[in-house]
């Protein structure tokens, strides 16, 4: 009895085993690695740099805009035509909230600063960005970007209230997201700004060898934003990914989300 009783853990632990295999083997669409290209804050070079830059690679990327960006009311059209064509509009809120007493956060109006939100506030402010971003591409789920990375509104980490409003959330922290420990409400990144060319390769080559996922935060590419990084070196990535495509998914973070969720 006890004999098999041994047999049958056994069996079971290979199965489970097996099945785990099979289902790291199937991650990032059979590819080696999986990377997400993302831009921050509904800028002018993003559609007037980036945009031709990603279509000529027939690379599809996120755009984390949010709705009170005077760049993204006064070129709407231009914003639909991108996510029309595959790229995704992710949520970045209606007002940028981010906590005004953060080194650097200067520039935070009280209106706007976390330190003074509700979370049912917050929550309402998210859920009205969606509805804004759908009547542009009349889509019912996307990711979402917290502004400037913060996460604590009346004390607490507003990160568990999501689940209900958006499949996923991208942070700010830095790191590569392995398979068995992404954390799909605070998904880790890589900051673009000042690296070269050369650099975030080095970091998408250790993301095939390790099977993991890596999420690039830019905002200004070849100006427009203080966080910025030159077009060129941000070309030669571009460049590197449309080369080794049948190793590496770029993709819109939703997309890569979506089909993790349905592994």
């Amino acid at each position: 009895m006890i004999i098999l009783k041994i047999l049958w853990i056994v069996c079971i632990s290979l199965l489970l085993n097996n099945n785990g295999f099979k289902k790291e083997k199937t991650i990032w669409k059979n590819n080696k690695c999986a990377v997400v290209l993302t831009y921050d804050d509904a800028l002018s070079v993003h559609l007037d740099k980036v945009l031709p830059v990603l279509d000529s690679a027939k690379i599809k990327a996120t755009f984390y805009v949010y709705g009170n960006s005077v760049v993204f009311q006064n070129r709407i059209d231009e914003w639909k035509s991108l996510a029309m064509s595959g790229h995704e509009l992710g949520n970045h809120s209606l007002f940028h909230p981010c906590n005004g007493k953060t080194k650097g956060n200067e520039w935070v109006k009280n209106d706007y600063d976390l330190q003074y939100y509700s979370i049912e506030r917050l929550l309402d402010e998210l859920k009205l960005a969606n509805t804004l971003l759908k009547t542009i591409d009349g889509k019912n789920r996307r990711t979402y970007a917290y502004p400037c990375g913060d996460k604590i509104v009346e004390k607490k980490n507003y990160k568990d209230t999501l689940q209900h409003i958006f499949p996923a959330a991208r942070g700010t922290t830095v790191g590569l997201n392995k398979f068995s420990e992404i954390d799909l409400y605070d998904i880790k990144i890589y900051p673009a700004n000042e690296k070269t060319g050369e650099e975030m390769i080095q970091i998408v080559q250790e993301a095939k060898k390790k099977r993991g996922m890596v999420v690039f935060m830019f905002h200004g590419v070849g100006g427009g934003h203080k966080l910025n990084i030159s077009l060129e070196e941000h070309n030669k990535l571009i460049r590197y990914l449309n080369e080794n495509g049948k190793s590496i998914w770029t993709a819109p973070l939703i997309d890569i989300v979506e089909y993790l969720n349905n592994l």
